[in-house]
Parts: C-alpha cells; sequence; structure tokens
C-alpha cells in the first residue's frame, strides 16, 4: 500500500485531498494544528501538531513516504492578508513550517514535496488593469507581490527549487488562484470571497442589500476544489517541477460574483460598496503553460462550482443562526 502524508489536512484543500488520496487506495497520515473544522478527517493518523516545531516535524516525518503534499500555511482572505496586522507572523509562520518540512523530508530521503504556492506571489504593476490582469509563470519577475503573504510565498517557491538543484529532489510547486468550495471556511475574517459572498447572499432578507469592498470592479478568477485536487496529483505525480499555475481562465468582476450567488439563491439583492480591503484590481491565471506541459487545465464553469458550494454555506449560516435550546 502506499503511503502519504498531508500537512495542513485540517485545512479546507487538505481535507478534501486526504478524502481523495484515501479513494486511490493510499494509507495517509495528516497532520495540523488542528482538526478540520466541518467534517471527520477520512485519514489513517492524524496527528494534532505545530509544524512550526522541528521535534513535531521529525516525529511526523518518521519514513519515506511515497508522496508528501505540503499545504500548512498561515493564510486567509483579503481582510486578513491585507489589513496589515499580520504580516510578521504570516511571513513567520509559513516559512517556518516549509523550512522544517522541507528539511525533515530530505534527511529521510523522501524524492519529493508538493508545495502550494499561491497567484499572490505575481507582481502588483502586472495586475492593475481589471480587464487584462498578466498572471504568467514567467511574468514573476522582477518581483513585486502585493502583500507580505505573497513574498513569503515567493520566498518558499525559491526555497523547494534550491532543494532539487542542490539535493537532487524533486519537488513540484503549483501557484493556486482562489481555491472554493464546501467544507471551507466561510466566516471570521479568513474567508475568501466566494465563500464571503455566500454567506453574505445567505444571511440576506429577499430585497435585502449585501456589502461589496470597493467599487466591486476588481476581477478574479476562482477554482472548484475538485478541479484543483486534479491539478494538484496531476503535477506531483508529473517529470514537470513548476512552478505552474493552478486555477480558472473564467474571470468575473466581484460585483458579477455577487450577482451570481444571488441567482443561485434565488434572491434580488442590491449591493452595497463599502470601504474594505481588494487587493489588486485584477488576476486571472494563464493556463497556456499546464496545458503545454501536463497537456490538461481546468475547465468547470465558476457557476456550477458555486452551486456546489451555496447550498452547503447557506446550511451552515442557518445552522448558527438557529437558536440554541437551554440545557
Amino acid at each position: 500500500m502506499k503511503t502519504a502524508l498531508v500537512c495542513g489536512a485540517g485545512g479546507f484543500i487538505g481535507g478534501h485531498l486526504v478524502r481523495r488520496l484515501k479513494r486511490e487506495g493510499f494509507w495517509v497520515r495528516g497532520v495540523d494544528i488542528k482538526a478540520h473544522e466541518y467534517a471527520e478527517t477520512e485519514a489513517d493518523d492524524f496527528v494534532i501538531g505545530d509544524l512550526r516545531d522541528q521535534a513535531l516535524c521529525r516525529a511526523v516525518i518518521d519514513r519515506r513516504f511515497d508522496e508528501v503534499y505540503q499545504l500548512a500555511a498561515d493564510m486567509g482572505g483579503a481582510g486578513y492578508i491585507f489589513s496589515g496586522d499580520h504580516d510578521a507572523e504570516v511571513m513567520h509562520n509559513s516559512a517556518t513550517i516549509n523550512l522544517n518540512v522541507l528539511d525533515a523530508c530530505h534527511k529521510r530521503t523522501i524524492k519529493g514535496v508538493f508545495y502550494s504556492s499561491s497567484a499572490c506571489m505575481y507582481p502588483a504593476y502586472n495586475q492593475e488593469d481589471p480587464d487584462n490582469p498578466k498572471c504568467s509563470e514567467d511574468s514573476a519577475y522582477p518581483a513585486a507581490p502585493d502583500s507580505e503573504y505573497g513574498w513569503e510565498k515567493l520566498f518558499s517557491e525559491r526555497l523547494y527549487l534550491a532543494y532539487n538543484r542542490n539535493h537532487g529532489m524533486r519537488n513540484r510547486i503549483a501557484r493556486y488562484h482562489n481555491i472554493f468550495g464546501p467544507q471551507g471556511t466561510w466566516d471570521g475574517g479568513r474567508e475568501k470571497a466566494p465563500a464571503a459572498m455566500c454567506r453574505k447572499v445567505a444571511q440576506a432578507p429577499q430585497g435585502g442589500q449585501i456589502e461589496i469592498w470597493g467599487d466591486g470592479q476588481q476581477t478574479r478568477s476562482f477554482l472548484y476544489i475538485d478541479e484543483c485536487l486534479e491539478g494538484t496529483m496531476r503535477l506531483y505525480r508529473s517529470d514537470f517541477e513548476g512552478p505552474v499555475n493552478i486555477g480558472s481562465e473564467e474571470m468575473v468582476t466581484i460585483n458579477g460574483l455577487a450577482l451570481m450567488v444571488a441567482d443561485i439563491a434565488g434572491k434580488a439583492l442590491e449591493l452595497r460598496h463599502v470601504p474594505g480591503p481588494q487587493g489588486v484590481r485584477g488576476r486571472n491565471s494563464d493556463n497556456a503553460l499546464i496545458r503545454q506541459r501536463l497537456g490538461w487545465a481546468p475547465g468547470q464553469g465558476l457557476r456550477q462550482g458555486l452551486e456546489q458550494t451555496y447550498p452547503w454555506i447557506e446550511q451552515q449560516v442557518m445552522r448558527n443562526a438557529a437558536p440554541r435550546k437551554a440545557a
């Protein structure tokens, strides 16, 4: 039986990845600082522990796993990343995790690690036009990410590639573009735009209002979780080290995203624009390289993914709003 390690298995993507690996017959160890908030883990062994701790890393990476996926990071949506209040901890925590995990894997002679980078590492100067952002993989330099989160991702990409060059590893790097789906964070400030929009729509009464940060003309693309997993595993098992985009090329304005979710919910809602963190004006995945090197690219439409995500978030909202029975 093949074995896999999923770092960040208590998170949204990690939880789905564990499930996918189990369907493929792997024995899976998951590790995270917390248990999954919305689902029971399917990992054969789930370790609650802090990957910033070198001793913990050595303890969980105690063998030569066939596949290692490093998804653990200090992350969140725009309300967390762009506030400026968490820059030091975001950089320190995520960099420490990557340094520890990669060193422990190298010492166990594990052949390679999948690392989940982010489209946030792309230069802000190429994402000022919401209609024509440039996010091809070769546009990464001269580097100028719009956040410290992006700078840490760029550093860690170089770290994994350096281990490939200097230690003969076969690490693989993907730049994720806004992954969404059920069983992900949907409130509390760390949620991504699709989840936040689903929550706002679910909470709004028919004919009511929902708040949009900025003018809503900023653009993004959003990728459903199943497509993310497919691209991740294809890349890991390929002979291409990356970095490569894993994202959708279906670009939408934030206003358009809100109206699409409202339509799925069957609600007529007014958009009220308010000040708030927005990030770059435009971002969209460029999938030319992934088509060339893997012969594959995501193809599922945004609406299809939202139709699977909205009911789950609506259910969470209703459950959270339900009055608790007295003991």
